[in-house]
């Protein structure tokens, strides 16, 4: 079985040494080293090569938003999975600004933090649901100050992608899209692939925001 490679990067050595043991006690993970640092993750990050490097926000020196961007400079293979105690919505947007590719709460349980890993480690992007909600609301927001009470243009979209982002904007993962659905995982990240084209828009937090601005979801007010 081909194993995940991780990297731990958290200034606190009882965390570090907590998930370190967490991901032993699974079969598809490999922990090759930690990080207590934003600097020392930067420069690990090129001499181990993980798949996925696991970053909290607060760190000294270099914190995990500047670590981000060095990570993926580093390696742009590798995917950055920011675990943290802080659901500011702020903090998500910057997260998601220099390049993480998922963002979970340290209350997650086991069974969602190893979800999350295996999400990004196969290009998914992943975020806690607690997040997710942080993400709607605000672009909830920003839809209803925006709303300008003209009539809804005709969407660009056939009838399974119009499904599909549906899903996304539900913060479904496309594993768990393609097992609603009933179609393989890489069929959904084909049509993933041809909404982000056809609305010219490259990450997921602009496809929920097309959702909620186009009615393809409702939310209560």
């Amino acid at each position: 079985m081909k194993k995940i490679r991780i990297l731990i990067s958290d200034d606190h050595a009882v965390v570090r040494q907590g998930l370190r043991a967490l991901f032993q006690s699974a079969q598809d993970f490999l922990v090759v080293g930690e990080a207590s640092s934003g600097e020392e993750v930067s420069r690990l990050v090129e001499e181990l090569k993980p798949e996925v490097v696991i970053v909290d926000i607060s760190m000294p020196r270099v914190n995990g938003i500047e670590a981000t961007p060095l990570v993926k400079k580093r390696n742009p293979r590798t995917k950055v999975l920011i675990l943290t105690m802080y659901d500011n919505e702020e903090y998500v947007h910057q997260m998601v600004r220099v390049g993480a590719d998922g963002y979970v709460l340290k209350n997650a349980d086991k069974k969602g933090l190893f979800a999350a890993v295996r999400a990004v480690a196969a290009g998914e992007r992943f975020f806690s649901p607690e997040v997710s909600e942080l993400i709607i609301e605000e672009f909830v927001k920003r839809a209803r100050e925006s709303t300008d009470g003209s009539e809804s243009k005709q969407l660009p979209l056939t009838k399974r992608e119009m499904e599909i982002l549906r899903y996304i904007a539900q913060g479904l993962t496309n594993k768990r899209i393609a097992e609603e659905i009933f179609l393989s995982v890489r069929t959904v990240n084909t049509h993933r692939d041809n909404l982000m084209q056809k609305l010219n828009i490259h990450d997921t937090a602009g496809l929920v925001r097309y959702a909620i601005q186009n009615g393809i979801i409702r939310v209560e007010p």
